[in-house]
């Protein structure tokens, strides 16, 4: 099954001045992100910072986010982690809210070869009923899953529905996509790789870029999807700087403070991310300043 097609939001958690959860201001996001034409809410992955809430904010963070988003567009929570165990545990949680899927990052740290990442996904998915799509980004996570072993689980598992691949590697990903035809829906997890993705077969991405352009980056799929492959070329192109500057220092330090920019009241991030870098901030401004209105919306 394919959980969505088109542009998914890898959505920021908003917090106030105190670093408790800002509510009123989650809804307002998850709702701005519906009228843009995203098509589904990734809630609790990396840019939502889920590395520094305790269990008991990601769950009610969930809880929050599919009651607002109330059957409109899928949502789906990030439930990766270092231990399988744990991983399941907090996945049976989640799945008892309702949502619509996982997004499960590959152990970080333990750094698991081919077979432990085979079995480590392999076990949560008989332990769950959830549809799970899988998070390759090794730079962040010391590991990485190759297309052999990506191409196993999908085939095995009926469950394991996709990957959201951000290795960076278009000659991998085309391996990936050679490989896996039929058997796993392939996201791009990189801004700056959509349409590369795209035209290899995939069938969305899971963005940072749609906090900030959520119609642009719903656009940008779609048009390719549905064969008008120049317009999506032109608003992958018209929105590189922007995706660059995005990423000036570690996600989600840039598109917090871009959105702050924007007038969104989100918050800091909470340590050990500290606020982007002032000369950042500056070509972060100017670049907001020359671009059009309608590509922030």
């Amino acid at each position: 099954m394919t959980l969505f097609r088109g542009a998914g939001v890898a959505l920021i958690t908003p917090f106030n001045d105190d670093e408790t959860v800002n509510y009123d201001m989650l809804g307002t996001l998850i709702d701005r992100q519906i009228e843009g034409g995203t098509d589904a809410i990734i809630v609790c992955g990396t840019t939502g910072e889920p590395a520094t809430m305790s269990e008991e904010e990601k769950l009610s963070v969930i809880d929050f986010t599919v009651k607002r988003v109330n059957h409109r567009i899928p949502v789906i929570a990030g439930s990766g982690g270092n231990s399988t165990r744990l991983v399941i545990d907090f996945s049976k949680k989640i799945e008892a809210l309702g949502v619509d899927g996982l997004l499960i990052v590959t152990p970080f740290y333990n750094k698991a070869t081919q077979q432990g990442l085979y079995e480590h996904y392999t076990k949560i998915a008989k332990a769950i009923d959830l549809p799970i799509i899988m998070y390759n980004v090794p730079s962040r996570t010391g590991c990485n899953i190759l297309p052999e072993t990506a191409m196993r689980l999908g085939l095995e598992n009926h469950n394991i529905v996709g990957i959201k691949e951000a290795c960076g590697d278009i000659s991998q990903i085309t391996k990936l996509a050679s490989l896996c035809r039929g058997c796993l829906d392939i996201y791009s997890g990189n801004d700056d790789q959509v349409i590369p993705i795209l035209s290899l077969g995939g069938v969305g991405v899971i963005s940072v870029l749609s906090n900030v352009a959520p119609k642009g980056t719903h656009d940008m799929v779609m048009e390719y999807l549905n064969g008008h492959e120049a317009k999506a070329r032109k608003l992958q192109l018209d929105y590189l700087e922007l995706v660059d500057a995005l990423f000036c220092e570690v996600n989600p330090i840039p598109v917090k403070s871009t959105m702050n920019m924007l007038g969104f009241n989100v918050g800091s991030l909470r340590l050990p991310l500290t606020e982007m870098e002032e000369e950042h901030k500056v070509q972060m401004s100017k670049l907001l300043s020359r671009m059009p209105q309608e590509m922030l919306a």
